[in-house]
């Protein structure tokens, strides 16, 4: 697909789901790749091993994003074992139910510091191992407003979206004259655990399924091969855009 070979990848939420799909991704077009999780030690390991069967040097990193020293101490691993990151994938996100009415203050921090500070502390982090060049891929959703989608009782987690794609927007133009990258790579429904409940029920299932023009529910596979695209070299005149990968969803 896309040759990047020799280069190295951080993949925040790595040990699943999407995350998984785009180590994975990443990896079979060559890139070394480090994933993040919080608590799946077990699974992150798995996914370690899989990517090592590649031929790819792969590591894991317990940390979370939205703590500041957690960061900092991932990204000290990072320089220690590459020197350097050519790569970074911004994936880790949480996403709780509730009717605006009862949204509570601290459900809205969690998902905000998660979401879109963690986002921001990862990238701070990043750059300063990028030199002069390399990529930066932010996961947000269809559910980020503007040309995106409203969903009901998930306000916090769409207002963390949104604010990913402003984020991710501002800092392409400031980034450009280092010769990094920065876009935003945003699914929609995507069977993932996260999305597991909503696609066991049937009615639900059949709610999604009204909405997609291709008429099935997105792989973690169809997100890591948009981030592998923007990650290469092919890439290189694309920065501050969003690439929606939703079967269509925005179209219809």
């Amino acid at each position: 697909m896309f040759d990047l070979t020799g280069k190295k990848a951080f993949v925040t939420g790595g040990s699943r789901g999407i995350g998984h799909g785009i180590a994975l991704c990443l990896a079979k077009q060559g890139a070394d790749v480090a994933i993040n999780y919080v608590a799946s030690k077990d699974q992150a390991e798995q996914v370690v091993n899989e990517l090592k069967a590649l031929g790819r040097d792969s590591f894991s990193i317990q940390g979370d994003v939205s703590k500041s020293q957690d960061v900092k101490r991932m990204f000290e691993e990072i320089k220690n074992k590459w020197q350097k990151l050519d790569i970074m994938v911004n994936n880790a996100g949480i996403l709780n139910y509730a009717p605006f009415e009862q949204l509570t203050e601290e459900q809205w921090d969690k998902v905000i510091d998660t979401n879109l500070k963690g986002q921001f502390l990862c990238c701070k982090n990043a750059v300063p191992l990028m030199g002069q060049g390399g990529k930066i891929i932010n996961i947000a959703s269809i559910a980020s407003g503007g040309v995106g989608v409203g969903f009901p009782n998930i306000d916090h987690y769409t207002a963390s979206k949104g604010g990913v794609v402003a984020l991710t927007e501002s800092m392409a133009l400031d980034l450009a004259k280092k010769g990094i990258n920065a876009n935003v790579v945003a699914p929609g429904a995507i069977e993932t655990d996260m999305t597991k409940g909503s696609l066991e029920n049937e009615q639900s299932k059949n709610a999604f399924l009204s909405r997609i023009p291709k008429g099935r529910i997105g792989k973690p596979e169809d997100i890591g091969a948009a981030v592998a695209f923007l990650a290469s070299n092919e890439a290189d005149y694309i920065t501050g855009t969003v690439i929606y990968v939703d079967g269509g969803w925005l179209a219809s």
